[in-house]
């Protein structure tokens, strides 16, 4: 008697990365959280010239899973999308998933014209001061209402998607989750970063994208403001982007400059984290931020902005410390109560840790998603 053999769904992931941040992890944890015998979730990533190696590929193939690198002439390279769509075919992917407005853009026509179901997560969106960004963006965001699925990280951000006139019927919200695995392997590695954590003074830090919705001026000013009464603290800050190079010259023009260093983007940016006393934002706009989830995992306290995104994450004097957006002064007080207060700090940490394992998982979301792509295969066939 012969038995059948169920083959898994085929999901392409497409994304236009910029380094490796949020969008790009968050990429990387859901094919590890996923079952590769119930789903197939591969990744085309755009290749422009001159383009450093990505980090995303070597990190997503190390999950088992197969990455396809698609060539672009230049950044507007709208030829990529036959070559998407003639990838689609040929591999036989059935559901295409966007992330970022030029995957969007992109992998939504590209899906079109493959007769695939596409679905788009919106991780967050840009502030971008250059004019040809913003059109480009503009352009992405009206695209969503033409996806089969739009699946949002947070309440807030499908009130965006709403508000971009995507259709109810369209919409799924899927809550963002984290590789916690990484953080508990990081605890439990007492001597990994030991060179690190022998530190003499208190380390105040940031990891992220160095562009202007970071808003990292204000924690600039922040740090410079608490460090002329507490001199023996440092600011460490992990990451690139546009605004990197007008940031560093600022913190030049700063008392506290000695205090205050730019690494870039670093490999052992878990071991940078798990030595912070106190892990800090300044946001202006987010979806819900992967590196304060990792914070949070960690166990490392957290005081930033109340904006949405974040107080998904943080509720006030329980899983973090939040400020009015723009109130340097709450926030400077903020910083002061977490990094002088180790009773309040300890309890926060615990809280905040207990919150995120619970709620933002790896493993949960994927199992969202599984159930997500076996729905619409079932809608397909």
């Amino acid at each position: 008697m012969s038995h059948s053999i169920i083959k898994p769904i085929k999901v392409l992931q497409l994304i236009c990365p910029t380094g490796y941040y949020g969008a790009e992890r968050w990429i990387v944890t859901l094919a590890k959280s996923l079952d590769a015998t119930a789903i197939q979730c591969d990744l085309a990533v755009t290749v422009e010239p001159n383009m450093e190696e990505l980090k995303i590929v070597g990190e997503y193939r190390a999950t088992g899973q197969t990455v396809h690198e698609v060539k672009m002439n230049n950044r507007f390279d709208l030829g990529v999308i036959l070559r998407l769509k003639n990838l689609i075919r040929e591999k036989g992917y059935t559901l295409i998933h966007t992330h970022g407005y030029k995957s969007d853009i992109l992998g939504l026509i590209a899906g079109r014209l493959a007769g695939v179901t596409t679905i788009s997560t919106p991780h967050g969106f840009e502030n971008a001061e250059d004019w040809k960004l913003r059109a480009y963006i503009a352009l992405g965001n009206k695209t969503l209402k033409h996806f089969d699925v739009v699946a949002p990280l947070s309440e807030e951000l499908c009130a965006d998607v709403r508000a971009l006139g995507v259709k109810e019927n369209a919409l799924c919200y899927i809550k963002n989750g984290v590789d916690l695995e990484e953080a508990s392997d990081q605890i439990a590695s007492a001597s990994s970063n030991l060179r690190l954590r022998e530190k003499k003074k208190k380390r105040v830090g940031f990891i992220g994208q160095m562009i202007s919705r970071k808003n990292i001026f204000d924690l600039l000013d922040i740090f410079n403001s608490l460090s002329a009464e507490n001199p023996e603290l440092e600011l460490i800050l992990l990451g690139d982007g546009d605004e990197r190079a007008e940031l560093e010259r600022y913190a030049h023009t700063l008392a506290a400059t000695s205090q205050i260093q730019f690494l870039g983007f670093r490999d052992d940016r878990i071991e940078w984290l798990q030595s912070f006393d106190l892990f800090v934002m300044t946001s202006t706009l987010e979806g819900i931020p992967r590196c304060l989830m990792e914070s949070m995992a960690m166990g490392i306290p957290v005081a930033a902005y109340k904006i949405a995104g974040i107080d998904q994450l943080l509720f006030h004097n329980e899983t973090g410390l939040l400020a009015e957006l723009g109130d340097k002064a709450a926030l400077e007080d903020c910083w002061k109560t977490l990094l002088y207060d180790t009773a309040v700090a300890d309890r926060i940490a615990s809280s905040a840790r207990d919150y995120v394992m619970k709620e933002f998982s790896g493993n949960r979301m994927a199992d969202d998603y599984t159930r997500l792509y076996r729905k619409l295969s079932a809608d397909i066939t």
